[in-house]
């Protein structure tokens, strides 16, 4: 299983990273729904140059790449820690806009990254790709259908040290048309087992099984179809081999791989692992729940929390008194 084999995953360089244990109700990883669908970023390892023209359904997208090259889907993950914060803080009450301050070591724990030197040119890079990429489309996003052409991230800015360069901050400015979908919480959470995937493919054939599938419990498409969706610059039968070897590999989260006659491709829900008990709370802490809601009935609270807590995935809690009084702050009603 993908939470739990090394396998063909890069491994949890962070088990224990403060980003998804302390604050695991708010900012679990999210991504949105448009990129989730279509084939915006690249699955090269090397500078993709090609100009992407994609029609699916009505949507057209055309997608041209700066001289560095077209933004790829590990770029992608300084997109998701974005939405994720920006989520977060609105489940939180707080105001958000299109610009995002975030710490540079914080992203690199988040998405699975090692935190040495070369990993903060690498991310410098990234946002370079991403804000090169030029993206012209009639995608609607937050119930909005408009043509037009915008950069995946309009701006970003380094602090760094004067002594030893190392960042501090990042500024990132996202385009109108991202912010639109997340203010629209037109979005879907990853699971964390994303970031390990060592290959861009087995990232896309997850992105679109979590978009389709979701919590169906099969999702077919045909190999051509899954093709065109993924934006894979190989040739088919290259594909479809390709395919195969994720088959036979067998370590997407959440989602195994089956092919079928005809060309098909099944996917099909992986039954969660059951731990042997869910988190039990402390009575301070159910005391602490009354002084954060008065007058609610923290039983029925610590009830709905267990059903989110199941439903999201059973998540192996480092702190769970500290995850449900997270949640709570979240909750608008009692």
């Amino acid at each position: 299983m993908a939470g739990t084999t090394t396998g063909g995953l890069l491994p949890d360089r962070h088990p224990t990273g403060d980003f998804f244990v302390c604050d695991l109700f708010g900012a679990s990883p999210k991504d949105d729904l448009a990129t989730m669908e279509h084939p915006i970023f690249s699955l090269s390892t090397r500078p993709d140059r090609r100009v992407l023209s994609y029609a699916h359904n009505g949507v057209e997208v055309q997608v041209v790449p700066s001289v560095k090259g077209r933004a790829t889907i590990h770029d992608k993950d300084i997109l998701i820690y974005c939405i994720s914060q920006l989520v977060a803080a609105m489940n939180a009450g707080r105001s958000v806009s299109r610009t995002v301050t975030l710490k540079a070591h914080d992203l690199l724990v988040a998405t699975n990254r090692d935190t040495g030197g070369d990993s903060y040119t690498r991310l410098r890079e990234g946002f370079e790709r991403l804000a090169g990429t030029r993206i012209t489309t009639n995608l609607t996003t937050g119930g909005v259908e408009a043509t037009r052409g915008f950069g995946l991230i309009e701006s970003w800015e380094i602090l760094r040290r004067s002594k030893g360069g190392r960042m501090i901050s990042v500024t990132v400015t996202l385009s109108e048309w991202l912010f639109r979908a997340v203010c629209a919480r037109s979005v879907l959470t990853l699971s964390r087992d994303y970031f390990r995937l060592r290959k861009p493919l087995e990232r896309r054939v997850y992105e679109l099984a979590r978009k389709h599938c979701g919590r169906q419990a099969e999702w077919t498409i045909s190999i051509p179809v899954l093709h065109h969706k993924a934006g894979s610059a190989a040739p088919v039968r290259v594909f479809r081999a390709a395919i195969r070897k994720m088959i036979a590999a067998d370590h997407l989260p959440d989602y195994s791989l089956a092919e079928r006659a005809g060309d098909i491709l099944v996917v099909t829900r992986r039954a969660k692992p059951r731990p042997i008990e869910a988190p039990i709370l402390r009575e301070e802490t159910l005391e602490a729940a009354k002084i954060l809601k008065p007058g609610a009935d923290v039983y029925g609270l610590q009830a709905r929390w267990l059903t989110w807590w199941d439903e999201t995935g059973r998540a192996r809690l480092a702190h769970p008194d500290r995850a449900f009084l997270a949640w709570v702050k979240t909750q608008k009603d009692g």
